[in-house]
């Protein structure tokens, strides 16, 4: 027999409702902090290394947060139902569709650590009387506990739930062999390959395709046709990694311009497309996707609403902003007061190292003339803590980050 829930009475409810109102109005802040809190389990790899798994996640905390302390507002300290906002839901069926289940979620924990250390932080604002704030904390921490609890339960049913119709469906050994493939498994090539469709001999060149919103997914399967039939290729290997983003591998030995994809898009509003280097055979079908998955994250990273993006374009980017917090300290030295300069200057510097550092082609390339460009960049190297000649290939890094970001 389960023991009574607590109630508080009249003076403990008004706390809580007043901790709790304190918190929605800075919940931006309190969510980022738990997630932080969150995301430094070592065990999460899974879910951080994957740019939309990550904002999700993200998302999903802010959610809970959201719906915990409202609901406290209404009724405080009592036991509060599992929220069943669409986004957690979608956030389930994304986790199966990568192969992942509970385990490799190791933010709810380190979220609900985050959540209470901001709560009680709050709570010894509210009051200094030593009987209430112990009341108050019993109360409250029994309440997101059991939330937590209750939620881990809801989410963990749900998500069997969604494995065990996907399993049903057609794509479920398909996505089950690349998984395996991409971990490096001892699994058959010959084997693969029948289950795939797919020869995993020669040139592969992967892609990430993604939308900004899940309800695109006919726009996906559009963009992917529109993929092969700009690289030439007859076929394709495409798996749905969530609603909102397909992994797509061809069989060629190239990948296409920017220009030339963002014309085959011209058509695809909110569809963007990442590409890895070309490889070849298995270990080039793993590497080029892992390519493809840190171009996105790149993107995602930085904010950038580019609609395509190469790996050989971001591969120096792509190891700056694993650590956004030194990516920018990085921009900051290397580029001075043209970080924040007239955009002209830093394209203008970026294009005249692009070209060898030729003024005159850079000149054309920009559409003016010799005279500006020589101008523009007189004008940057002033700016610049170490003139352009002397730290090019620095400036060119830190540049093609603003520029990205711009």
């Amino acid at each position: 027999m389960t023991s009574p829930w607590p109630r508080p009475d009249r003076r403990i409810a008004a706390l809580i409702r007043e901790v709790a109102e304190g918190l929605l109005a800075s919940s931006e802040t309190a969510v980022e902090e738990l997630t932080a809190v969150a995301h430094e389990m070592a065990e999460y790899r899974s879910v951080l290394d994957d740019p939309q798994l990550a904002a999700a996640d993200r998302q999903m905390n802010k959610t809970n947060m959201v719906h915990w302390l409202s609901a406290n507002l209404q009724n405080p300290g009592a036991r509060v139902q599992p929220s069943n906002d669409p986004d957690i839901l979608q956030f389930a069926r994304d986790v199966v569709r990568r192969g992942l289940d509970m385990h490799d979620l190791g933010s709810w924990r380190g979220a609900q650590h985050g959540a209470w250390s901001a709560w009680v932080d709050e709570c010894f604002t509210a009051t200094s009387d030593l009987d209430d704030l112990r009341e108050l904390m019993k109360i409250s921490e029994r309440s997101m506990s059991t939330f937590i609890d209750d939620s881990i339960a809801a989410l963990d049913e749900y998500v069997e739930r969604e494995r065990s119709e996907l399993t049903r469906g057609g794509s479920a050994e398909r996505q089950a062999t690349v998984h395996l493939l991409l971990e490096g498994a001892p699994i058959a090539r010959d084997h693969a390959e029948a289950r795939l469709g797919y020869a995993l001999t020669g040139h592969h060149v992967a892609a990430v395709i993604w939308s900004d919103a899940t309800s695109q997914a006919v726009a996906l399967d559009t963009a992917s046709e529109s993929m092969m039939r700009l690289c030439g290729a007859s076929r394709r290997l495409t798996v749905n990694a969530s609603v909102s983003a397909l992994w797509v591998w061809l069989p060629v030995d190239s990948v296409p311009s920017v220009e030339a994809t963002e014309e085959a898009l011209d058509d695809a509003a909110g569809i963007h497309v990442a590409f890895g280097r070309p490889g070849q055979d298995l270990d080039g079908f793993r590497r080029s996707h892992l390519d493809a998955m840190s171009a996105h994250r790149v993107l995602i990273q930085v904010g950038s609403e580019r609609t395509v993006v190469r790996y050989q374009d971001v591969a120096l980017i792509s190891v700056l902003t694993a650590d956004m917090g030194r990516a920018d300290q990085f921009v900051e030295d290397t580029l001075g007061d043209l970080a924040s300069a007239d955009a002209t200057l830093r394209d203008t510097a970026l294009t005249y190292v692009q070209e060898r550092f030729n003024a005159s082609a850079a000149a054309e390339r920009l559409y003016t003339h010799r005279n500006t460009v020589e101008r523009r960049l007189a004008r940057a190297d002033s700016l610049l803590p170490v003139p352009l000649a002397e730290n090019a290939a620095s400036v060119v890094a830190a540049l093609m980050l603003v520029q990205l970001r711009d």
